[in-house]
Formats: C-alpha cells, structure tokens, sequence
C-alpha cells in the first residue's frame, strides 16, 4: 500500500517552508495527539519548494525558528502552519468543533429576557442563521467571543454566572456537596448542629437547572434550593 505524501507550509517572517507529511498523522498531531513526529514527516527536509526540490537555508531556518533542527521545525510547521485536508476531514473537524461551541454557549449563557438556560438546539439555529464561520483548528474557547457577537444580533444571549443557595438535610448532606462541588464553586458552607448543609455556590448560569434537577434527583426533592442573583 503507497503511502500518503502531502505537504505542509507555513509562512513566517516574509520566508516559505514546506515538509512533506503523511496527511493522517499531521492531523492527528495538530489536533493535540501525542505522537512521534517520525510517524509525521516523510523526508527529514525543510524546503522552500518542495515540488522543485528547494531545501530552505541554514540562515531562514536560523531567523525564523532560531534552530536548523528538522524535527523541531517540523512540528512548529504542523501545529502553526497549513496542512490538507480532505473534505471529509473537513467536515468532520468542523462538526466537532461545532458541537463544542454549542455545548459552551448553552452551558454558559442565558436569555437575558427570561434569565434562563439557552437550550442546544436553539443555539445551533442561530448559529445556522448567522451563518457563522468556525476555525477546525482553533480552541473553541478562543472562538465563542467572536460567536457570540454574531449570536447577539439573533438572539438576546449573554455569558452569566449563577449564585445559588442550598439548605440541605443531614441525610442528603454529604452525598449533596459532593455533586455540587463537581459543578459549581462553593462560596461559603456551613454544617449545622443537626448535621443538615447550607451553602452558597457559583456557576454558569446555562448550568443552573442541571443543577437543580441533579440535586432534586438525590434528595428526592427534600432540598431548599433557590437562584439567588444572575451575574453578568
């Protein structure tokens, strides 16, 4: 079976670099996976044509990456630079990054209408009507800014912070704070004599009926639990 050859290229500091890479693997190392940069490059060259043959200088290499180490440069082009990809892997990263916008809009914004949570699918329609442009490779937390002012002209959204209060029985107590603290922040607590919890907690707003419900789930509803102020 041949093996895939591509090129990856990256342009810095008015100099052009190319590496030939096995297109699968430079993907799964620009996506974050450990792997070896042997299982990524093809040729141990740094060119600045590939197609002609043109190795880049010493000195390009040197100004540029202050190094003429091939392996080194090698990884800076893939995690920095342009890499092909297929429609397909297009599509899927994509996809992906799209469903991980939409998970941290709804989980920490709400409608500043209603004061409550934005549900998934209502975010991924005004993302479909903003028409909205989503970088495969960029976090998606270094994205959601910029979404969200897009959003904003569709819907009436804002990233919130939910302060809450919880008074809980003995029973429920311990088996309570520890879901809450997986969740939220725990502002302030107190054990009263009785053994029962109260405590005053923070997290995302879009986080605040999950919250409830969960809770609502293990003490079968013996729990005073009240949103006490919406954070913007």
């Amino acid at each position: 079976m041949t093996k895939k050859v591509a090129v990856a290229k990256l342009d810095r500091q008015g100099e052009h670099f190319e590496i030939l890479i096995d297109p699968d693997a430079a993907l799964e190392l620009k996506m974050g996976k450990p792997l070896g940069i042997d299982k990524v490059l093809i040729h141990e060259e740094v060119y600045k044509d590939a197609k002609k043959g043109l190795r880049a200088s010493e000195q390009a290499l040197k100004k540029v990456f202050g190094t003429t180490d091939v392996r080194k440069i090698a990884e800076i082009i893939i995690k920095e630079g342009e890499i092909p990809l297929t429609a397909e892997q297009r599509r899927r990263l994509i996809e992906d990054k799209r469903r991980q916008i939409v998970e941290w809009i709804s989980r920490n914004c709400i409608d500043v209408r209603t004061k409550t949570p934005v549900p998934p699918q209502r975010v991924e329609n005004a993302l479909e009507q903003a028409r909205v442009s989503i970088d495969p490779f960029k976090p998606a937390e270094e994205q959601v800014q910029e979404i969200l002012k897009e959003l904003q002209r569709i819907l009436p959204i804002k990233v919130a912070t939910a302060r809450m209060s919880l008074s809980v029985s003995s029973t429920y107590a311990q088996k309570v704070k520890g879901l809450v603290a997986k969740m939220a922040k725990i502002v302030n607590e107190r054990y009263k004599s009785d053994g029962s919890w109260e405590a005053v907690v923070e997290l995302p707003a879009g986080l605040q009926d999950v919250l409830i419900s969960k809770v609502n789930d293990v003490t079968h509803g013996d729990v005073d639990i009240k949103i006490l102020e919406i954070v913007y």
